[in-house]
């Protein structure tokens, strides 16, 4: 793959790291496709900026010269939202569901923050804390700017995310369906959808197409995406699919319509 690909676009979550820390071997991994002149691009269904999440994998052990560029779901609805409100956002009250009490993609658009539905005219969902917080819990705190149908972004679309002891809880994108279903309007930022990649060759201007890998643990949004953006894929069998039989992955990728081309048994050299 390292002879065939000029550039990789890696996902973080599953592929790099878990909830704990660096799976074995990725830091030496990103250098070795360094080492080889390849252009590395980290790609990541997280609600935060590329730069915080670049900052929390060096804390992690990776070293920064192993990647280019890092760019999240959060910094692609940032630069849309930006454009889209076009400076006007201070009267604007947000309502944030996230992890960590994160709120950065709202005060980047200079928007009131709310914790109170019943004000809220806009809903961000960048994180999941449904580990120790019940869906119900989300699905009571936004019935009310869901059934006023208040326009709701969703800056990670996965359904699941890694917790500490190698289980899954239910991720922002399991939020965001609840709001769906309770009537209330998503708009979806992040893979499978088409803008993060569209982003991310911006990078790589001087590369085509059929010389770029995307690599990722997820056949919903890693491999799916990649299919949708006339990419190649990698599948890695660490992070969320790691548990699957060889049938509970084929019947995945019938549900998706998507297969990799490449299947490794981690990121490793």
């Amino acid at each position: 793959m390292a002879a065939r690909y000029d550039a990789f676009f890696i996902d973080q979550f599953g592929v790099l790291r878990d909830d704990e820390g660096a799976y074995p071997g990725a830091n030496a991994a990103l250098h070795h496709l360094k080492a080889l002149g390849k252009t590395v691009v980290i790609l990541s269904n997280s609600g935060r900026s590329g730069e915080y999440n670049a900052e929390r994998l060096i804390k992690l052990g990776f070293d920064r010269a192993g990647f280019d560029h890092f760019l999240t779901s959060g910094d692609v609805a940032y630069s849309i939202l930006a454009h889209e409100t076009g400076g006007n956002a201070g009267v604007t009250r947000c309502l944030t569901i996230s992890s960590g009490g994160d709120r950065n993609l709202a005060e980047r658009l200079g928007f009131e923050i709310t914790e109170d539905a019943t004000r809220a005219d806009i809903v961000i969902i960048s994180g999941s804390e449904a580990e120790r917080v019940p869906l119900s819990a989300y699905r009571h705190h936004l019935r009310n700017a869901a059934e006023r149908r208040v326009s709701c972004y969703c800056t990670n679309p996965d359904r699941h995310k890694l917790v500490k002891g190698g289980g899954t809880a239910p991720g922002a994108g399991s939020i965001a369906l609840v709001y769906e279903e309770l009537g209330g309007p998503v708009r979806w930022f992040g893979k499978p959808y088409p803008a993060i990649y569209q982003q991310a060759q911006c990078f790589v201007p001087n590369i085509a197409a059929d010389r770029i890998l995307c690599i990722g643990d997820s056949i919903e949004h890693d491999i799916a995406g990649a299919a949708g953006a006339g990419l190649a894929s990698c599948l890695v069998r660490t992070g969320i699919l790691a548990t699957k039989s060889e049938s509970d992955l084929a019947l995945i990728c019938d549900t998706h319509g998507a297969r990799p081309d490449f299947l490794m048994p981690g990121f490793r050299v």
